[in-house]
């Protein structure tokens, strides 16, 4: 199958500058990555990753680039090039390269080349209540965290036994792997960078030299938090590998809904029932705050329902905010049930009365009833 052009392997015009080639590189080698590729999707993503390191490695170079530029595939021919080896510009492969590995593993090297790895990311949910999410508070939580293996003494050999020097990597963690005229250091398959084996585990640890345990933490809330909001533990997720530094804790915040208000950003909202009375005769209506205290609201005389009353700065500060929210009250007006026969009797004489007075008893009736004539006409 004749190869594909370099260019449209890296998806870069001819005149592309060696920091764009160099940044798609990047980016589809991260793509096709091994690592990053299993399953049925992987052998396909392998040929791919083969395919974009060497037009990356031509394309890098100079001197390679301006020979593929005049000649095509033959200029660059390795079989052409018996005496070519790895040359200057390899320097740019092997970093971009190096930069790879280092953002998908978080990986850096150690000494003789031993790979350690920083420890992955925690998460945890923690559910709180409004009030708590308003005020802050300090909660207590319990984590998963590694301890020293008792049985090996950390060292992941069977009591009796010992760790071996990994025979492929010689101890070093990593190994270079030749392809065609230029190589790349990989992290040791055998040993996963570690730089030793172990042929007895130890049946407590299998070989982690650690064990699973829990550890309680103290975790302060701010006053203000909000729902899905995540605060950052540092070092508080699982240890690193090889002498790596630990992973962070995020604690990820729920707040538990309210069965008064309803949070919107830094607003309050309520509704308040009010009866048919009372919105028609007018009156003062007492509605909580979250503070535990009470406000009062002046209903005017013929209030209907959606009505909204704001009082500022009854609603929560957040975290970011300078100053509070407020707290908006919406109305709903009450229709009475389970009437007495007084009542109804009472009631119809109360309709028959607004009937005569026509329709200022009810002015959006008679523009509802307008509008709907004209839908139908």
């Amino acid at each position: 199958m004749a190869k594909r052009d370099y260019y449209d392997v890296l998806g870069v015009p001819r005149n592309a500058s060696d920091d764009d080639i160099k940044k798609a590189y990047r980016k589809l080698a991260m793509k096709y990555h091994p690592d990053r590729n299993q399953g049925e999707a992987a052998k396909t993503a392998e040929e791919k990753f083969k395919e974009v390191k060497e037009a990356y490695e031509i394309l890098s170079d100079p001197d390679k680039r301006a020979a593929y530029d005049r000649y095509g595939h033959a200029g660059v021919d390795p079989t052409m090039r018996a005496s070519a080896g790895a040359s200057d510009g390899f320097a740019g492969f092997t970093e971009a390269f190096g930069d790879i590995f280092g953002d998908l593993f978080g990986a850096a090297r150690g000494g003789r080349g031993r790979q350690v790895y920083r420890g992955a990311d925690l998460s945890y949910t923690l559910e709180i209540t409004l009030e708590e999410a308003a005020r802050g508070k300090e909660a207590q939580i319990r984590v998963p965290s590694w301890d020293t293996c008792d049985t090996c003494g950390g060292s992941g050999a069977k009591p009796g036994t010992s760790v071996k020097t990994c025979p492929t990597c010689h101890g070093h963690g990593v190994v270079q792997i030749r392809q065609g005229f230029f190589s790349v250091q990989q992290t040791c398959p055998h040993c996963r960078g570690s730089g030793k084996i172990i042929p007895e585990p130890c049946p407590t640890c299998h070989g982690e030299g650690r064990v699973k345990r829990h550890k309680t933490l103290e975790i302060k809330i701010p006053a203000g938090i909000d729902d899905g909001m995540r605060i950052r533990s540092s070092g508080n997720g699982e240890p690193g590998r090889n002498g790596g530094p630990p992973g962070d804790l995020y604690i990820e915040i729920r707040v538990r809904r309210h069965d008064i208000f309803e949070r919107d950003g830094d607003d309050l909202h309520v509704q308040v029932p009010v009866s048919i009375t009372t919105a028609a005769l007018g009156g003062e209506v007492e509605i909580p705050t979250l503070d535990g205290q009470k406000a009062v609201i002046e209903i005017p005389e013929g209030t209907q329902t959606g009505k909204t009353f704001r009082l500022r700065g009854r609603g929560i500060k957040g975290v970011r905010s300078s100053y509070p929210g407020d707290l908006y009250a919406h109305i709903v007006v009450e229709t009475p049930v389970k009437l007495t026969e007084h009542q109804r009797r009472l009631l119809r004489e109360l309709d028959e009365s607004f009937r005569k007075g026509g329709t200022r008893h009810s002015p959006h009736e008679k523009s509802w009833f307008e509008k709907a004539r004209d839908f139908f006409s």
